[in-house]
């Protein structure tokens, strides 16, 4: 049987009202009822689909994420920079023009999740609001079917400059 598309996406947390302040903030997720588990648990909306966050101790992997598209990516970017929660470390740079000209911006929320912000036009943002952005073939050489890669591969009409089919 075929799946049909995400739930939700879990993560995890050290401190609950903290995340769940962060995802609101950046992000404007907003709460909803949710299941008592017996450990706090906290859902939020994010546009048709939700975002669990858990408090466990549990140990956050360093490259696991999930990405998230935006309305704004300017008010973003300025407002990850005031909460200084962008990741450079990870995939050595915080902000990324990929060959077909979409972005990546990544970040850690209060629990050290990962969290990727996904852009799918580079001329439409100004450069000079984003010092971080840097082309990812500064760090890794793109050739064959990385030219040929997107993020927006099942939705070209979102692609800068693609025509959709």
């Amino acid at each position: 049987m075929p799946a049909r598309g995400f739930n939700h996406l879990s993560v995890g947390s050290r401190n609950m009202e903290e995340s769940v302040r962060f995802y609101e903030r950046l992000f404007g997720m907003e709460r909803l009822p949710t299941y008592n588990f017996g450990f706090k648990t906290q859902y939020l909306r994010c546009g048709d689909l939700q975002l669990h966050i858990f408090e466990l101790d549990d140990q956050v992997p360093m490259y696991q994420h999930f990405a998230i598209d935006v309305d704004d990516f300017h008010a973003v970017y300025d407002e990850a920079r005031a909460l200084d929660v962008l990741d450079n470390k990870t995939f050595r740079n915080s902000v990324n023009e990929l060959p077909d000209g979409s972005v990546q911006m990544y970040l850690r929320d209060p629990g050290g999740n990962l969290v990727e912000v996904d852009w799918p036009d580079v001329t439409t943002l100004d450069r000079t609001r984003i010092p971080h952005l840097k082309n990812l073939g500064d760090f890794a050489e793109q050739r064959g079917e990385a030219l040929e890669a997107s993020l927006y591969y099942d939705r070209p009409q979102m692609r800068g400059g693609a025509k959709a089919d």
